[in-house]
Protein backbone atom coordinates (compact mmCIF):
# COMPACT_ATOMS: atom_id res chain seq x y z
CA UNK A 1 0.00 0.00 0.00
CA UNK A 2 1.64 3.54 -1.01
CA UNK A 3 -0.40 6.54 0.05
CA UNK A 4 0.54 10.34 -0.36
CA UNK A 5 -1.32 13.05 0.98
CA UNK A 6 -0.43 16.77 -0.92
CA UNK A 7 -1.51 20.43 0.62
CA UNK A 8 -1.14 23.35 -1.62
CA UNK A 9 0.53 21.63 -4.58
CA UNK A 10 0.05 22.43 -8.21
CA UNK A 11 -2.67 21.34 -10.35
CA UNK A 12 -0.18 20.03 -12.51
CA UNK A 13 1.30 17.77 -9.53
CA UNK A 14 -2.42 16.39 -8.54
CA UNK A 15 -3.26 15.62 -12.20
CA UNK A 16 0.07 13.46 -13.12
CA UNK A 17 -0.56 11.59 -9.72
CA UNK A 18 -4.23 11.23 -10.68
CA UNK A 19 -3.33 9.21 -13.22
CA UNK A 20 -0.74 6.29 -11.44
CA UNK A 21 -2.85 6.71 -8.06
CA UNK A 22 -6.18 6.91 -6.95
CA UNK A 23 -7.47 10.06 -5.60
CA UNK A 24 -9.53 9.35 -2.87
CA UNK A 25 -9.91 13.10 -1.31
CA UNK A 26 -8.20 15.92 -2.59
CA UNK A 27 -4.91 15.96 -2.55
CA UNK A 28 -4.94 11.65 -0.93
CA UNK A 29 -3.54 9.47 -3.65
CA UNK A 30 -3.47 5.86 -3.12
CA UNK A 31 -1.81 2.44 -4.73
CA UNK A 32 -0.44 -0.58 -4.62
CA UNK A 33 3.35 -0.25 -5.88
CA UNK A 34 7.22 -1.37 -5.26
CA UNK A 35 9.85 0.44 -4.18
CA UNK A 36 11.09 1.20 -7.85
CA UNK A 37 7.60 3.38 -8.55
CA UNK A 38 7.52 4.59 -5.02
CA UNK A 39 11.12 6.21 -5.51
CA UNK A 40 10.21 7.56 -9.29
CA UNK A 41 6.57 9.12 -8.11
CA UNK A 42 8.28 11.12 -4.92
CA UNK A 43 11.41 11.90 -6.87
CA UNK A 44 8.42 13.64 -9.08
CA UNK A 45 6.64 15.04 -5.87
CA UNK A 46 10.10 16.46 -4.46
CA UNK A 47 10.66 18.20 -8.39
CA UNK A 48 7.13 19.37 -8.90
CA UNK A 49 5.78 20.14 -5.44
CA UNK A 50 6.86 24.25 -5.32
CA UNK A 51 5.50 25.91 -2.05
CA UNK A 52 3.21 23.30 -1.24
CA UNK A 53 4.38 19.93 1.05
CA UNK A 54 3.67 16.24 1.06
CA UNK A 55 3.84 12.97 2.89
CA UNK A 56 4.83 9.45 1.73
CA UNK A 57 3.24 6.56 3.41
CA UNK A 58 4.13 2.65 2.86
CA UNK A 59 3.34 -0.86 4.27
CA UNK A 60 6.79 -1.95 5.23
CA UNK A 61 8.41 -4.70 7.68
CA UNK A 62 8.70 -2.55 10.50
CA UNK A 63 6.88 -2.67 14.19
CA UNK A 64 4.65 -0.27 12.98
CA UNK A 65 3.91 -1.50 9.55
CA UNK A 66 4.91 1.06 7.74
CA UNK A 67 7.12 4.04 7.46
CA UNK A 68 7.11 7.51 5.93
CA UNK A 69 8.36 10.15 4.31
CA UNK A 70 7.88 14.11 4.30
CA UNK A 71 9.06 16.78 1.78
CA UNK A 72 8.05 20.62 2.29
CA UNK A 73 7.21 23.02 4.84
CA UNK A 74 5.16 21.64 7.80
CA UNK A 75 5.26 21.80 11.39
CA UNK A 76 5.35 17.82 11.31
CA UNK A 77 8.59 16.42 11.13
CA UNK A 78 9.39 12.77 10.83
CA UNK A 79 11.64 11.80 14.44
CA UNK A 80 13.57 8.16 15.21
CA UNK A 81 12.64 7.61 18.41
CA UNK A 82 14.27 4.29 19.60
CA UNK A 83 14.08 2.88 16.30
CA UNK A 84 10.28 3.81 15.78
CA UNK A 85 9.87 7.04 13.49
CA UNK A 86 7.22 9.07 15.03
CA UNK A 87 6.34 13.08 14.60
CA UNK A 88 7.30 16.20 16.30
CA UNK A 89 5.70 19.38 15.97
CA UNK A 90 7.91 22.45 15.34
CA UNK A 91 7.43 25.27 17.45
CA UNK A 92 4.19 27.39 16.52
CA UNK A 93 5.54 30.92 16.03
CA UNK A 94 3.11 34.26 15.72
CA UNK A 95 3.95 37.24 13.80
Amino acid sequence: MLVIVTENAPDRLNGYLSRILVEVRAGVFIGHYGAKVREILWETVGRELDEGNAVLVWSTNTESGYDFETIGANRRMPTLFDGMKLVSFLPQFKD
